[in-house]
């Protein structure tokens, strides 16, 4: 999985529809605080947007997983603090619809 393209479409059958796996796989050549700034700027530029954010959370889950497998303990670690922020924000701010939809897609 440490391809800049991640193949969702292909194991999951989503389609990204940001640049959140490439802009996050190139934070991870610069470490921690990268990765950190990286979310901070996706997250404040898209938390607004609820496709942009359900597809981020499923970035930062997929990063974690990535890192995990790999061995990586302190990324996966990074990932899953960044992860559980942006998914708790999604379950307590998206109401009906767009709650609706975080869910399906994230399923």
């Amino acid at each position: 999985m440490t391809e800049s393209v991640f193949k969702s479409e292909e194991l999951f059958g989503y389609k990204q529809i940001t640049t959140f796996w490439s802009d996050f796989s190139i934070a991870d050549r610069f470490g921690i605080e990268a990765i950190k700034d990286t979310y901070k700027r996706a997250f404040d530029g898209w938390k607004n947007d609820y496709k942009f954010l359900t597809e981020l959370v499923m970035v930062l889950n997929w990063k974690l997983w990535q890192h995990d497998e790999e061995g990586n303990m302190k990324y996966a670690k990074v990932y899953e603090d960044l992860w559980t922020k942006a998914d708790g924000y999604a379950v307590k701010n998206l109401k009906g619809e767009e709650l609706a939809y975080f869910y399906e897609t994230t399923d």
